[in-house]
């Protein structure tokens, strides 16, 4: 007996796409436009396939769109390899860069403001540059002084490390890490060695930092901030104290 359409199958068969004219309406793939990001992984480009498979696997399951893939940018069926991105289906031909026209089937891409980009034309057009050295940053961005840098272009200017996210001074516009700066550029107070941080109480005398609490007699330890005193080896004394021995 003949067989009917309905119960063949396998590429001796009629696609639904030739005998359907409203096929590929109905089965298109939503069209919204997608969210500005940076995809690092590139786009999965399929197996290497023939028209007998795909025809195939369209007639196994024609109530879902997975398995007869339209391309996004021509709306045409997809009939061998293709590429799946941003949620859509393409010919690896029509996936390409919006300026250099290169195809994006391997290395990575990104979309920005609805349009593709390969990483080499994105980073020319949109990657910030250097404070420094004025060059583009292609790779990791250091954010400092409301500005950008290479990581290896902020550094400290004494030892020459990248200062990259630890605290940092600046001093006459240039900027030191934390533990050159208290080397170079810090105070200590002269009564307890101990360094004077910013919003502490201190006072000049003798020459000398002191912290308000420091400043003290060098015999009774009296007190002797805003007071009349006396110094004997760069030391102070309290009018009682003054001519003694130290």
């Amino acid at each position: 007996a003949p067989r009917t359409p309905t119960a063949t199958s396998g590429p001796a068969s009629r696609p639904p796409w030739a005998v359907d004219p409203l096929f590929a309406e109905r089965y298109a793939p939503d069209k919204t436009s997608t969210v500005v990001s940076k995809h690092s992984q590139p786009a999965m480009l399929t197996p290497m396939q023939n028209r007998s498979s795909i025809v195939q696997a369209a007639q196994q399951a024609p109530e879902g769109p997975g398995r007869t893939p339209l391309c996004y940018k021509c709306n045409k069926v997809i009939r061998g390899r293709y590429l799946v991105a941003l949620g859509h289906y393409y010919h690896p031909e029509e996936f390409t860069c919006c300026q250099c026209r290169k195809m994006l089937d391997e290395g990575g891409f990104f979309e920005e403001k609805g349009s593709i980009f390969c990483p080499k034309c994105y980073d020319t057009r949109y990657a910030p540059s250097c404070a420094k050295c004025k060059k583009k940053i292609t790779g990791e961005v250091m954010h400092a002084l409301k500005m950008t840098w290479h990581v290896q272009c902020f550094t400290c200017a004494a030892c020459k490390t990248p200062i990259r996210n630890r605290a940092f001074y600046m001093e006459e516009g240039q900027p030191y890490c934390e533990r050159d700066y208290e080397k170079m550029f810090g105070t200590k107070c002269r009564g307890c060695d101990f360094k004077i941080d910013a919003g502490d109480r201190f006072l000049e005398a003798l020459g000398f930092s002191w912290h308000d609490t420091c400043f003290v007699c060098a015999i009774c330890q009296t007190n002797l901030e805003g007071k009349t005193f006396y110094s004997k080896k760069d030391k102070p004394l309290c009018k009682s104290h003054a001519f003694s021995h130290v």
